[in-house]
């Protein structure tokens, strides 16, 4: 495929993409995942007990696991049959009991309408209980169902503590499509990639990439992935490195953008796309499948590597 395609690639995209049906754009904008906690942007690991929202929709979490995240130390005695918990950092402490609604925030009493719980061995109270006792902005994040502790500027991969790696081992995958070793936007070459999973978003590439997710429309039953990040225009666009040794370039179906009205946009990318044909020869057997896909390549950016993104569903 050229460059000097897009305009022809994007009319291709809206015939194999189509619209939604009625109800399908609000299906799409919605996220059934688990919750996540993120300090600085970073999501915070939970190994066993997961956070939860009750019936009151506060976003309960294991105190340990957040606690010591936020540079905290908790303590856990038993007074008069009853469980409580104290966390402390130096310059606040939050006192708690199982089963009460009320904890002691610097010595003041604060009710926060729902009560610490006991659950799969873990105590779990009111992220905000813990959060904003301890001095930290907390926001809720309804789209991807996130909660947001400090700052919100996503990391790069090299913050991450990711490095990029010889692009020998993957560039026969781009032997048809040299023009993907080229930066857009300077005169360089790539010759290194930086291979990432799915667990390190979010992340700065050419947007702030939140998150990526597979999604099929029950109405049509195609199949895309669904990616959100903070835009005003679009995530930009994507490239696939298949088990076929051969790459499948995507541009988002701007039809079927959501703008989430916080910042960010959900982009839908095809699976499968007549464009491989059309434009680059490409022909299946049967229909380019989700677990065909090895790596998922993202276009542009100032990074002087390619970001690969490892399949997280090829061994659906």
């Amino acid at each position: 495929m050229k460059k000097m395609a897009p305009l022809f690639m994007a009319g291709v995209l809206l015939l194999s993409g189509g619209l939604f049906a009625n109800g399908s754009a609000t299906a799409a904008a919605s996220s059934t995942g688990n919750i996540e906690v993120l300090l600085n942007a970073k999501k915070i690991q939970f190994p066993d007990a997961k956070p939860y929202q009750d019936a009151q929709g506060s976003v309960m979490v294991p105190i340990r696991f957040v606690s010591e995240a936020l540079g905290a130390e908790v303590d856990w005695e038993k007074v008069n049959g009853q469980m409580t918990v104290s966390v402390q950092n130096e310059q606040h402490t939050v006192q708690m009991t199982v089963g009460q609604m009320v904890a002691k925030v610097d010595g003041q009493d604060k009710t926060y309408g729902t009560k610490i719980e006991l659950k799969q061995n873990r105590t779990f109270v009111p992220l905000r209980l813990v959060s904003e006792g301890l001095g930290q902005p907390v926001e809720w994040d309804k789209i991807g169902r996130w909660v947001w502790i400090g700052k919100r500027e996503a990391p790069t991969l090299e913050e991450l503590g990711l490095k990029p790696v010889d692009i020998g081992p993957y560039k026969k995958w781009f032997e048809k499509m040299p023009y993907l070793l080229k930066s857009p936007r300077e005169d360089i070459t790539y010759d290194k990639v930086l291979i990432f999973k799915i667990t390190d978003l979010p992340t700065s590439l050419l947007r702030d990439i939140y998150s990526v997710e597979p999604y099929t429309d029950t109405k049509t039953k195609v199949t895309y992935l669904k990616v959100r990040s903070k835009t005003t225009s679009s995530a930009g666009n994507l490239f696939y490195l298949t088990k076929k040794k051969d790459i499948r370039y995507r541009y988002p179906v701007d039809e079927r953008t959501i703008n989430n009205g916080d910042g960010t946009k959900y982009c839908f990318y095809p699976i499968f796309s007549r464009s491989d044909k059309t434009l680059d020869g490409i022909v299946d057997q049967k229909p380019l499948q989700l677990e065909d896909i090895e790596y998922i390549g993202f276009y542009g950016g100032k990074q002087d590597y390619i970001p690969l993104m490892i399949n997280s569903w090829k061994g659906i």
